[in-house]
């Protein structure tokens, strides 16, 4: 739209004479992504051309072969644009994908994902006919948030209490920001990186050297934008176990989650002795099965396993339902934080809202085999805050997120646009 004012504005200078107005530079991130386009139409892309374009990181993935199955890139609508990152939609043999892409300040490419990017829904009768399709066991609710609270606009079971997977961290971020707002503790404040607090993926921080110093904002934007598990067992010891469970309970969160599980002892639970050390923890009360998480931050990562089918999904997890995900927003939105509102905007979980429609966007999914939930706070252009929240699970079988994740984001940006609207 920029860009076509400008052509409107040197036209009509022309013709009354005046001066044409200078062309606009492009970003950094837009003289990237022209050349990601181009590269795309000749593969392979020499070695020395890539190394012009890409950062080391990015060197050492093979970004012929991931082009490879997708162009020729034919670029679309802008979604997002700054200086340094650019959201776009392309056209490609695979479909419609979404190309995010950032850039550090030498103007090399730091990030780059391609993302399907499906047709969202335009309206109730068509949001309700792909939620049966997703899963056996489906949670959805689409709100309004206003000071009186969270109002539903439209919902399937959305009271109904399910698995949260890494969206209970909403509640870990929560806890901090409380803990800074009464001075205890400081956005700043550091803390070194504690071998009996590492936990396994995702994330990154758990392959840093013991000792290593973050802030605690810097494991908020860990926790919150690559789900980093080190990161937030690393906030849960610092603000203190009971402080997230009182997080739970001031934002609205009735369901069991007592004690709060950190994610090295939720990994212990079911990928070591399974299923004996779980069962024998489902079955004790909160407060004994307080005494038992001593033993499970004892056992070494090296001896957990991952599991490929889902676990106790209904047992050993962290509980809510997408009501529960409203007024953890909310809460979150009351707070004020601008060190929250920076952590929740890092990722936007691909539901690629145009940002000239919705200038804020939060988001905070979750997952493990069985379990997987998405959870979508955004701000229109107006002021009107919205939320839409969609928590799937299956107790016998693994969900296949890479055919239901891009259906179920799709279908929540079609769910906020219709909230807002």
């Amino acid at each position: 739209m920029v860009r076509r004012i400008v052509a409107v504005i040197a036209a009509l200078t022309l013709t009354l004479g005046l001066p044409a107005a200078p062309a606009l530079a492009a970003s950094p991130a837009e003289t990237q992504f022209a050349w990601l386009i181009d590269a795309s139409a000749r593969l392979p892309v020499p070695a020395d051309e890539l190394a012009q374009h890409l950062d080391q990181a990015l060197l050492a993935a093979d970004l012929n072969e991931a082009l490879r199955p997708v162009a020729p890139l034919t670029p679309a609508a802008v979604i997002s644009s700054s200086p340094t990152q650019l959201r776009q939609l392309v056209s490609s043999p695979a479909g419609t994908l979404l190309v995010s892409l950032t850039v550090n300040p030498s103007g090399l490419i730091t990030g780059l994902r391609l993302t399907p990017y499906l047709p969202a829904p335009t309206t109730w009768t068509a949001v309700d006919s792909s939620l049966r399709t997703l899963a056996p066991r489906v949670s959805f609710a689409a709100m309004r948030i206003s000071p009186a609270g969270c109002r539903l606009v439209h919902g399937q079971n959305p009271d109904t209490v399910r698995p949260l997977g890494s969206a209970f961290k909403l509640y870990v971020l929560g806890a901090l920001a409380e803990a800074v707002k009464s001075g205890r503790l400081s956005w700043d404040t550091e803390l070194p990186l504690n071998p009996a607090w590492k936990s396994l993926p995702s994330g990154v921080m758990q392959n840093e050297p013991d000792g290593t110093v973050h802030t605690l904002a810097e494991y908020a934007d860990h926790m919150i934008a690559i789900s980093d598990n080190t990161a937030t067992d690393h906030l849960i010891h610092q603000v203190g176990r009971e402080a997230v469970r009182r997080q739970f309970t001031r934002f609205g969160n009735s369901a069991p989650n007592a004690p709060v599980l950190t994610t090295r002892e939720f990994f212990a639970l079911k990928g070591w002795h399974y299923p004996a050390a779980a069962s024998a923890y489902a079955a004790l009360s909160p407060a004994l099965r307080a005494r038992m998480l001593p033993l499970l931050d004892r056992v070494p990562l090296t001896s957990i396993t991952a599991w490929p089918n889902p676990r106790m999904i209904d047992k050993v997890e962290w509980f809510g339902s997408p009501v529960d995900m409203c007024q953890a927003y909310a809460g979150l939105w009351r707070q004020h934080e601008p060190a929250v509102n920076a952590a929740l905007t890092i990722n936007d979980g691909g539901v690629a809202l145009p940002a000239a429609e919705f200038p804020t966007v939060w988001f905070k999914g979750g997952s493990e085999p069985g379990v997987l939930t998405l959870n979508y706070f955004a701000r229109a252009a107006d002021g009107d805050l919205v939320t839409a929240s969609l928590m799937l699970s299956d107790p016998a079988r693994p969900l296949d997120e890479a055919s239901v994740a891009p259906q179920a984001v799709a279908l929540l940006r079609g769910a906020l646009q219709l909230t807002a609207g």
